[in-house]
């Protein structure tokens, strides 16, 4: 996977963060969701990268990158902190503006960098999520159902980190496998990458503190953008599965539609994990809107 592509180590913000460059032209930062790491960009990087530098990283407590501890503050995985880290990942490579396109929680980091550091974020793009505020507000059983793991993850340490490293491959199977496509769209590579990232010492309580921080602080911080009116000025595209719980449970447009000034999106024909079921429509209906004027 990442064929001519350039793994490096960035230091950043306190802590690592690893990624993958390739290509060249304007910044593009891809930014991955649980429980995977930036290999989910591996079917799409190489095309992107054909017009722009493309930036595939891991989150902190994720892949490569660093695993810190927790804040008794929350701070530390916060999507403000986890989006600080990708902001001077990308001014580390030389990009000051550049574009985003990320997934599940790395769309959580990528609005949280797109709300505290506008001038930096020229387009947005967004996978299969709607604002966190809306889905823990708006939270009913399908939605619970669907997806377990918001409460399980944020129970308190250790329980849920001592489970997920009992077992990571049943884990990994567990959450991946029980969506609309189960475990086909993902190639044994890419797997295996998820499952050596996820066995890292480490990780399982970096995960954990990641949906912790949503629960937590993270509400908070967008509770204050909401009551100040904060939106995002850039242009913002939505995509979302039909198949997938975001689409049955929320209306996406709607929801950013009360956080962006300029949004267009709709439902694709797949489910949550786009950039693997389909990734040859996700890149027809990112380059247009990427590469912009």
């Amino acid at each position: 996977m990442f064929e001519h592509f350039s793994p490096r180590l960035i230091e950043t913000n306190g802590v690592t963060i690893a990624c993958h460059v390739g290509g060249h032209g304007p910044g593009l930062l891809l930014l991955h969701g649980h429980p995977q790491t930036h290999a989910i960009w591996h079917r799409v990087a190489p095309v992107l990268s054909r017009h722009f530098t493309v930036v595939a990283a891991d989150l902190r407590g994720y892949g490569d990158s660093s695993k810190p501890l927790a804040s008794t503050d929350g701070l530390a995985y916060s999507k403000r902190t986890m989006a600080a880290d990708q902001l001077g990942l990308m001014r580390r490579l030389g990009f000051e503006r550049f574009a985003v396109l990320a997934h599940d929680r790395g769309a959580r980091v990528a609005h949280r960098l797109a709300a505290d550091h506008p001038a930096a974020v020229s387009r947005l793009m967004l996978l299969d999520i709607a604002p966190t505020l809306a889905m823990y507000e708006q939270t009913d059983e399908a939605f619970a159902r669907a997806y377990w793991h918001w409460f399980f993850l944020s129970r308190p340490a250790p329980l849920p980190e001592r489970l997920i490293e009992a077992d990571p491959e049943l884990y990994l199977r567990s959450v991946m496998g029980s969506r609309h496509a189960g475990m086909a769209p993902f190639t044994q590579e890419a797997l295996a990458e998820y499952l050596r990232c996820l066995r890292l010492p480490g990780t399982a309580r970096g995960i954990c503190e990641d949906y912790r921080a949503s629960a937590g602080i993270d509400l908070e911080h967008d509770r204050a953008d909401r009551q100040s009116g904060r939106s995002l000025p850039m242009p913002l595209k939505v995509l979302w599965g039909e198949h997938g719980a975001v689409g049955r449970c929320f209306d996406p447009l709607q929801e950013w539609g009360q956080a962006a000034r300029q949004l267009e999106g709709h439902a694709l024909p797949c489910g949550h994990y786009i950039p693997e079921e389909l990734p040859e429509l996700l890149l027809k209906e990112a380059l247009p809107f990427l590469v912009g004027d």
